[in-house]
């Protein structure tokens, strides 16, 4: 009689996968059941959380390190989004305007019209500002927006403030003919665009157009540059104590030029230029204005 060999029955090796995903379930059980126990036992102390800690710190244990691994990359990401959302949402205003300042008659509003399109127009003292796009005579076809800001003392602190953050370049007017009669004023007005904090901060470009230079009695540029200098040195020695009152800071101020050496304005934060235009033109309301000086520094922005 042939004798029957009973052959043990053939083990099943369980995939790894299974294996993970009931330790995942027993994991998750044992969250559950800690939980439940606690809100179970909870005290008028509150709820200790220490089982639910060490339930999952456990889970976190039995994960795979690449699927950790992806979450903290994924934390990282969309952290630095939120970082560099928040800089570019709250970062400064873009400059891009080009504000025309000055005191009254300087010619500012003229030579806002012929820059913008190079015709002669009446004019009349400005109680407000006036704005239009600029297009610099360059290859980039660079487009800013010129402003002409009111030249009257008491309207000029307001339309300053509301315009300084977006400023490319300050284009600040000065009568040629009367500079000697102005001079005291005109360095004021200077001295408090100099020494604005948020304008020392972004550093727009300074360009001192030396306005009328078709009247015969008008300053030269270097001249006018020599006798502002002195000027500021003058006033920065008179209100040197009003900066040291908060911290070298007073009212939004800055020091002017550097301590212990006369004024220059090569000193400054900004690049301060002198230049010399003529916006009512050498031949009148029916010539052309001299004002190429002015549009070359411009498309240089």
């Amino acid at each position: 009689m042939a004798s029957v060999q009973i052959l043990p029955p053939r083990s099943r090796r369980v995939p790894s996968i299974l294996l993970t995903f009931n330790k995942r379930q027993r994991g998750v059980r044992l969250m559950e059941a800690d939980i439940t126990g606690n809100m179970e036992g909870k005290t008028d102390a509150g709820i200790s959380l220490e089982p639910y800690i060490e339930a999952v710190r456990q889970q976190l244990e039995d994960q795979d390190p690449l699927f950790l691994i992806g979450v903290l990359v994924a934390l990282a990401v969309v952290i630095i989004t939120c970082v560099f959302l928040k800089y570019f949402l709250t970062s400064k205003t873009v400059q891009s305007a080009v504000l025309l300042v000055g005191l009254c008659d300087a010619g500012k509003t003229l030579l806002f019209s012929r820059l913008l399109s190079g015709k002669f127009k009446r004019t009349q003292t400005s109680v407000t500002d006036s704005s239009a796009p600029y297009k610099v005579k360059n290859d980039r076809n660079t487009i800013w927006t010129l402003i002409d800001l009111p030249g009257h003392d008491s309207l000029r602190p307001q339309y300053l403030e509301k315009f300084k953050t977006a400023a490319r370049a300050i284009v600040f007017v000065v009568d040629s003919a009367i500079f000697q009669k102005e001079v005291r004023d005109v360095a004021e007005f200077l001295y408090v665009l100099l020494t604005d904090a948020v304008l020392c901060k972004n550093a727009p470009t300074v360009l001192v157009a030396c306005n009328k230079q078709d009247i015969t009695m008008a300053k030269s540029a270097k001249l006018i540059q020599q006798q502002l200098e002195k000027e500021l040195n003058t006033l920065r020695v008179t209100r040197s104590a009003a900066l040291s009152s908060q911290d070298g800071s007073a009212c939004g101020s800055v020091y002017l030029g550097k301590k212990g050496k006369d004024f220059e304005f090569s000193q400054l934060p900004m690049k301060v230029e002198f230049l010399e235009c003529s916006a009512r033109g050498a031949k009148g309301e029916e010539g052309d204005a001299d004002i190429q000086t002015l549009e070359s520094s411009l498309a240089k922005l």
